[in-house]
């Protein structure tokens, strides 16, 4: 009986091993082939994600090693990765800009909603942070010696990423104010929390902020979600968007001052204070501002910051935009009220209408 149990515990070990050593093999050879072919597995730079392994190091090896290579794609596999991603600045002697790609395994779970109680899913690529100062969970750090000013000469690409801080966060999201260019898919940006449930952000913190340059700047968001912070999305130059959600955030879209228009297609905005606020100058139009406000027996003492002030937050009138509207309250269903605070410039009408809504 002990000789059989002694033959079954070493083939066991045995069986460990080889699968241990074929898995090596697989990642050896994965990170042996990256230079070639300019993608970038974390996991050959040390990362591990498994919630608890601070991984900063490990991305900034492979951001490096991804830099020298004339740029590339850095994969994240499927897991929870603790740390900060800090793009370096990308300035002189380069001849061009590079791109850096950063993506995910598999597409995030965005949760979000207006009522209940729902936790957010542990799947896919989750990068998070819980520092309580500092830059965002991913940034581009700004140059001295760049192209354009401040600017980093990159062109940042995220892809199936869902970035994730803490309730209440006093850092941000995706800060991508100093490179020249970003293009964002499949982006979850979270606070830890159902967003019916985050409390009053009391930091001045973003989940998103586009790039700012006004030469040769371009954003492009598809399918980005963004909830729980003081703002969802910092809108600066030459953005382009469609199917975006910013719930449950002071100000839901803020439009900073920008050179250049900016054109979103489909906005879905719900439980913000603000679903749209402009803090500068900027020319921009929505094809389809899809809100909603809670209704009767949807708020309590934790989420009342979430009741709507307004649609339209612009006192100063900076804004010179159009936007298409429809109106939805929360057990009640559609509705005509539309409130706006300023906005003598801005063009809104109700979906179905030809009439523009002009009452604050």
């Amino acid at each position: 009986m002990l000789k059989a149990t002694f033959l079954i515990m070493a083939c066991a070990i045995l069986l460990s091993a080889k699968v241990f050593a074929l898995e090596v093999g697989v990642i050896d050879s994965l990170c042996s082939a990256s230079q070639k072919s300019k993608v970038f597995n974390v996991l050959c730079y040390g990362a591990v994600g498994d919630d608890r392994t601070d991984n900063t190091e490990a991305f900034s090896a492979c951001l490096n090693a991804l830099i020298i290579a004339g740029g590339g794609k850095m994969v994240l596999p499927d897991g929870i990765y603790r740390g900060r991603i800090a793009i370096p600045a990308i300035s002189k002697p380069l001849k061009s800009w590079i791109t850096i790609e950063i993506a995910g395994q598999s597409e995030p779970t965005p949760v979000f909603g207006t009522i209940g109680s729902f936790p957010l899913q542990n799947n896919g690529t989750i990068i998070k942070s819980i520092e309580k100062s500092g830059t965002a969970v991913i940034s581009v750090s700004p140059s001295s010696n760049s192209l354009y000013g401040e600017f980093s000469a990159v062109y940042v690409v995220l892809r199936n990423l869902d970035v994730r801080t803490y309730d209440d966060p006093a850092i941000g999201g995706v800060d991508l104010k100093n490179a020249l260019q970003c293009r964002l898919e499949n982006i979850f940006i979270n606070t830890g929390v159902y967003n019916v449930q985050a409390s009053q952000p009391n930091h001045v913190t973003c989940g998103l902020i586009t790039p700012a340059c006004n030469n040769a700047a371009l954003t492009i968001l598809r399918n980005v979600v963004v909830t729980g912070y003081h703002t969802g999305i910092l809108v600066n130059e030459h953005t382009d968007e469609d199917n975006i959600v910013v719930g449950s955030n002071i100000n839901g879209l803020e439009f900073a001052f920008a050179h250049h228009a900016s054109r979103f297609g489909r906005v879905e905005a719900c439980r913000n204070t603000h679903h749209i606020t402009v803090s500068g100058k900027h020319g921009f139009s929505i094809q389809q501002l899809d809100t909603e406000q809670p209704g009767p027996g949807q708020t309590d003492s934790q989420n009342v910051w979430q009741t709507l002030v307004s649609n339209i937050n612009d006192p100063k009138n900076l804004a010179i935009a159009d936007i298409n509207y429809w109106v939805v309250e929360g057990n009640v269903g559609a509705i005509e009220k539309f409130t706006r605070i300023g906005g003598a410039s801005i063009e809104a009408r109700r979906i179905g209408s030809t009439k523009s809504k002009k009452k604050e």
